[in-house]
């Protein structure tokens, strides 16, 4: 009975020691909180089939790779765009997106009035330390196009439908003329710039548009307006002639009319944005956006393959490494 009462004292005496040692103090893990994106589409909207959608897709991509939160704006006209964007930057939001190269003003003021807020702007510099200015080569990808449209031409002459006469669409112009040049120097290309209060979102003014240029002897029409280019393929559809869509591919708006899209992939540009901040690589400067890293191209041929055929698709691809070798060299 002794020796039973000594040993279980033992173990009750291990037991305490056991319970009673040093404990190891419990760490509360906090859920990372997710990345906040505040976006001001330009004027237009979402459902332009073109450069707001493209910018809107961006950030859904954001949404479900990266798990961030984000809200967007669609200003009814440029006049509200800083009111909005110091809304988003008031409310400490992570990064702060300007969409096109009408907001570099408002950008650039409210950048400065907000020194520790993080913005991107699409289609425009801004020399600040938070801002991180995404550009493209419209022109290299409009190259593209204009040479694909001098190819498919049977009456010698293509067209060109632009927003604003600003540097930006003049850029996808020249890239278009560049191009079509390179095929049939001769080639004649008619331009037409939509202007009016709604420059980027005139389906209306785009098929009237389309339509003169029609009457000019255009049979394959490259626009660069945004919403207004919807109207600019409605017109060459009823013309019987072909388009060529911008920014995001719109081969789908009209199979078989629109030839091809000069796809400027700014969800993509985006996308690299967010992700910059959320791993904390975010770095102000020009980030630019070409054909040889994939920034501008052509979409993927889906209804006109056949139309086009393998002779002229490859000489595409051709002209496309000439452009990144460099032995192909824009104006």
């Amino acid at each position: 009975m002794k020796k039973i009462f000594i040993l279980l004292t033992v173990v009750f005496a291990m037991l305490l020691t056991a319970c009673g040692g040093k404990t190891e103090e419990t760490k509360e893990v906090k859920a990372e909180k997710p990345l906040n994106v505040g976006i001001v589409l330009s004027t237009g909207g979402l459902g332009d089939k073109s450069f707001n959608d493209s910018a809107y897709r961006g950030l859904t991509m954001a949404e479900e790779q990266l798990g961030i939160k984000f809200k967007y704006v669609e200003p009814a006209s440029p006049s509200e765009d800083m009111q909005f964007l110091r809304e988003f930057a008031e409310n400490n939001y992570d990064l702060v997106v300007g969409v096109g190269f009408l907001m570099k003003d408002s950008v650039e003021t409210v950048a400065k009035e907000h020194p520790n807020v993080k913005f991107a702007i699409i289609d425009e510099v801004i020399d600040a330390p938070n801002v991180t200015s995404l550009v493209f080569a419209e022109d290299e990808g409009s190259f593209l196009v204009g040479a694909l449209a001098a190819m498919m031409s049977k009456t010698n002459t293509v067209g060109f439908v632009g927003g604003m006469e600003v540097p930006l669409i003049q850029k996808f112009q020249s890239g278009y003329v560049q191009g079509a040049k390179y095929i049939n120097p001769d080639i004649k290309v008619t331009t037409l710039y939509t202007s009016g209060p709604n420059p980027f979102n005139d389906p209306v003014r785009g098929k009237e548009s389309a339509i003169a240029e029609y009457n000019q002897g255009a049979d394959v029409i490259f626009h660069a307006a945004g919403g207004t280019g919807t109207g600019v393929i409605e017109g060459a559809k009823a013309m019987g002639i072909y388009a060529i869509g911008v920014d995001s591919d719109q081969d789908y708006v009209a199979p078989g009319t629109v030839l091809t899209s000069m796809i400027k992939n700014v969800d993509q540009a985006v996308f690299a944005a967010v992700k910059d901040v959320k791993e904390g690589t975010f770095k102000p400067g020009i980030n630019r956006f070409g054909v040889a890293n994939n920034g501008v191209g052509t979409s993927k041929f889906e209804y006109t393959k056949d139309i086009i055929g393998e002779e002229k698709l490859q000489k595409i691809e051709e002209i496309k490494q000439g452009i990144i070798d460099g032995s192909i060299k824009l104006k």
